[in-house]
């Protein structure tokens, strides 16, 4: 049985300092802030959600700011997302090497899949890449969206099957040791890329490494039948959990990956307009009580 994923819905990563996070991904990139909480598990930590005007699923960058909190700094490798790409028009390439080099951010210039992209880390020494994607027809001459994230696998034959044969997603490429796989049905921001590198050490999570990637499911419904496979195919499948702004379930893939599959809805213009998303910080119902605390523990941003 084959599942209808819609693709990336969002990728989650644990970050360094929170106003660098913020200078970085809403000042340099450009995105814009759509939701300004805290981590549902953690409400000392902010979570932000960096996207498109509405934070549309398939454009969604969010962080954990988890400086001061004693978490480790991470190690890159196997069992882990190690790239994050995001598609930007192939005739802005230009404009963002001048950007990215004003700003001192030092960057490699590569080619994948007959693509150009460029490639630097963010503050966090999380390894990013604006990919020049003109098939993708999102918003021209700004980042659009997601493009695609790289897993990096020491076998990855039994994840292959797992995308192919339930998740929906199919081999559309390979080039040296990497698969390119895209979702049946998704439009753009469809893409996960596999890396097989079998002689790298596993990857230990901490700032600076991608907590999880979550793929798009469009209802409850087909969110429920999907966690009910993949509990008939022995994986271990957390309950649903309400992150407010979408309903969620977590497993990890066979080559140790977390992966969240999230509904596309309600969306993040359920507790405020369009117009304001992200200027406030917005909470979950069950900690207003403890909002005058939780302020107090946040650290001071700008933005």
């Amino acid at each position: 049985m084959r599942h209808r994923l819609m693709g990336l819905h969002h990728v989650t990563a644990t970050v360094d300092g929170a106003q660098e996070d913020l200078d970085f991904y809403a000042g340099l990139l450009g995105l814009r802030l759509v939701k300004k909480t805290v981590n549902f598990d953690n409400n000392k930590v902010y979570h932000f959600y960096y996207g498109d005007e509405r934070g549309a699923p398939g454009t969604i960058m969010t962080t954990f700011p988890y400086r001061g909190h004693g978490v480790r700094d991470g190690v890159k490798g196997t069992g882990q997302i190690t790239v994050t790409s995001f598609a930007v028009a192939g005739s802005s390439l230009d404009f963002w090497r001048k950007r990215l080099s004003e700003a001192g951010v030092r960057y490699k210039e590569e080619s994948r899949f007959g693509d150009p992209l460029i490639a630097f880390d963010d503050p966090s020494t999380l390894r990013l890449e604006l990919i020049g994607d003109d098939e993708d027809d999102r918003v021209p001459n700004a980042i659009k969206g997601l493009g695609s994230v790289t897993l990096s696998l020491a076998d990855p034959t039994e994840t292959i099957s797992l995308l192919t044969d339930v998740l929906g997603f199919s081999v559309v490429g390979e080039e040296a040791n990497r698969l390119r796989l895209e979702a049946d049905v998704a439009g753009t921001g469809g893409r996960i890329e596999i890396l097989h590198e079998a002689d790298r050490e596993p990857g230990i999570n901490g700032i600076g490494t991608v907590h999880h990637v979550a793929l798009a499911i469009s209802t409850e419904d087909e969110q429920a039948t999907l966690r009910e496979h993949l509990l008939d195919l022995g994986l271990q499948v957390t309950p649903f959990r309400d992150r407010k702004y979408f309903r969620s379930i977590y497993f990890r893939e066979p080559g140790g990956v977390l992966i969240e599959a999230a509904t596309i809805g309600p969306g993040f213009t359920v507790d405020e307009p369009i117009e304001t998303l992200g200027r406030e910080l917005r909470l979950p119902e069950w900690e207003e009580p403890n909002r005058s605390e939780i302020e107090r523990e946040l650290p001071s941003i700008v933005y």
